[in-house]
């Protein structure tokens, strides 16, 4: 029930509307039971009034009045309870989202590289849903059920000791051992449950987004057949959770009528020691009735499992602690001179611990309006470089500084105003053109917008619809050039003093690759600039090289330089010249 912690602290914020919702279903199983109990007395008493000379004075009016009044509030209190029971838990819900939404934000993209989209967006959805049980089906049915057994308890007791706390002692039995009954029951079930409703939903997905693929090699039916098992998995548990309501609803009606056979015969000689009269049948009436406090019980613990389990992959997020943390106070500084010092990295899911660091010792200093180039074959740690800079990730050891100050001194948005980067995965929104431009500048005109399309290449993209042209999931309508162009696009109207190039014309025909490295140029011509590329193309205008190669620089210099030492960057030149 720890797992559940963190969720019921939550509550207190709505703490009104979710104890009015209570008040009110207590008020309208008060007014159930009430119904069946004053029905049956007023039936019975009634009849014998109808027998005797009783039926000249008896009050007819008052009873009934009572019936209805009681059949009104009950309709009423069912309705307000409903109400304000399911405001405040969608409420609550919605804080909840925000609050797993809070948390996940710092853990990307760290700890949250190993999990799937799929998975996320099935915690973020489903899981968040079933903590609705807890208000639902565990606090509220838990609360209610307690205070009517109180109630009725007090109630019989009224007219006869012995059989109100007969009464009284079995429900409150119930409720004890019945949810534990049913938690037993259901808890592996209830596990199951959750784990294969979100693998299906990742099976899908994956299906779904891979089906051109799966289909041109053939894997498509394989896929489908998976998704077929796990759904077939699902529908067996909700076969056996149906068979648990069900067992639940035949074992509650059969201790119902043992109860009230019990009941009836502890009444047959009359209650409080008075000769046998209607009052029989109001406690007869009354056990019948009081057995609606414990109908929601065994479903709530039937499914408890199935909560606890979501609320363990909620808590796998929320309770995470993020691989960076920036400071909360803003930080001023016209100062961007960028330097890495003894910078020793390796990614946090390479578990093997013999395994090469990705960055060795690597120190490295570029000075406010410097351009460096860094090359190196793929999978040398250049990218890896630019992650560091942007604070993806924490160096195991060494330190990366901007202006002096160390980046861990860094605010989160102050550092996001400083750099822009060019990266080679350009993510696009599902959204119009225009949206996925002002996200990099929102305080962009249309003019700015059109000018900065045109810059960069993309006048097409402005015909017809202009810049409400929707570009729809991850960009479909678009060529993985003009992905790579929105992207330089950005950079553009982002323009701040720091320009991170990784690979920026990767995927570009040769003469778009120099028309946007003109624009580019002469952009950033007094930034500090790091352009990373395997292609040793337009380095002459670097200020500097740094050749890179397993993680180590071992090489720097200008280009001239380093052509006249006749080393490894001398080498790969003459390689691919040659």
């Amino acid at each position: 029930m720890r797992d559940l912690l963190p969720y019921i602290k939550l509550y207190r914020k709505h703490w009104f509307g979710l104890s009015l919702g209570m008040l009110l279903a207590f008020a309208t199983v008060a007014a159930s039971i009430g119904l069946l109990t004053l029905s049956g007395w007023f039936i019975s008493a009634s009849a014998v009034a109808g027998l005797t000379i009783a039926r000249e004075t008896f009050n007819y009016m008052l009873p009934g009045g009572g019936v209805r009044g009681l059949a009104m509030s009950r309709t009423a209190g069912r309705w307000g309870e409903r109400v304000v029971s399911h405001n405040a838990t969608f409420k609550l819900l919605t804080d909840l989202r925000i609050f797993f939404f809070k948390k996940l934000t710092p853990l990307i993209p760290g700890r949250i590289s190993t999990v799937r989209d799929a998975d996320l967006l099935n915690r973020l959805v489903a899981d968040v849903d079933a903590m609705d049980h807890v208000y639902l089906r565990l606090i509220s049915p838990i609360t209610v059920g307690t205070l009517g057994i109180l109630a009725l308890t007090a109630f019989l007791c009224w007219f006869d000791m012995t059989i109100g706390l007969t009464l009284g002692g079995i429900l409150l039995v119930m409720l004890i051992v019945w949810p534990i009954i049913f938690y037993k029951l259901g808890k592996s079930n209830g596990q199951e449950v959750t784990l294969n409703k979100a693998e299906l939903r990742i099976q899908t997905l994956d299906w779904i987004q891979g089906y051109s693929e799966l289909t041109i090699f053939g894997a498509e039916k394989r896929y489908r057949e998976a998704i077929i098992n796990t759904q077939t998995k699902l529908l067996k548990n909700q076969y056996v959770n149906a068979n648990i309501t069900g067992m639940a609803s035949a074992l509650l009606m059969l201790i119902n009528g043992l109860t009230l056979v019990l009941i009836l015969w502890m009444s047959a000689d009359g209650l409080g020691n008075n000769q046998p009269d209607p009052l029989i049948a109001l406690a007869a009436f009354a056990t019948m009735a009081s057995f609606e406090l414990l109908m929601p019980i065994a479903g709530a613990f039937q499914y408890l499992g199935q909560t606890l389990t979501s609320a363990r992959r909620l808590n796998e997020i929320i309770l995470a602690k993020p691989d960076v943390e920036f400071n909360n106070e803003a930080v001023n500084n016209d100062n961007f001179d960028i330097e890495f010092s003894n910078i020793t990295f390796n990614y946090p899911d390479n578990h093997q611990a013999e395994a090469a660091p990705v960055l060795n010792k690597v120190n490295l200093t570029i000075k406010q309006g410097e351009k460096c180039a860094i090359v190196g074959q793929t999978g040398s740690g250049k990218s890896t470089l630019l992650q560091l800079l942007t604070r993806y990730f924490d160096p195991q050891h060494g330190e990366v500084a901007i202006g002096q100050t160390s980046l861990r001194q860094w605010d989160e948005a102050s550092l996001r105003q400083s750099v822009t980067v060019v990266s080679q995965r350009v993510d696009i929104l599902n959204g119009s053109l225009r949206d996925n431009l002002l996200m990099a500048n929102d305080q962009a005109t249309d003019e700015l917008l059109m000018a900065t399309l045109t810059k960069v290449s993309l006048d097409a993209l402005l015909e017809e619809q202009g810049l409400d042209t929707w570009l729809g999931d991850g960009g479909r309508q678009l060529s993985g050039g003009e992905r790579r162009r929105i992207g330089i696009a950005r950079a553009l109207l982002h323009d701040a003093p720091i320009l991170l190039l990784d690979e920026p014309t990767e995927g570009l025909d040769k003469k778009t690759e120099q028309s946007i490295m003109e624009v580019l140029k002469r952009h950033y011509e007094n930034k500090t600039v790091i352009f990373i590329t395997h292609r040793l193309v337009e380095l002459e205008n670097m200020d500097k090289i740094c050749l890179i190669e397993q993680g180590e620089i071992v090489e720097s210099g200008t280009h001239t330089e380093l052509m006249h030492n006749e080393q490894r960057y001398f080498q790969l030149n003459q390689t691919l010249l040659g």
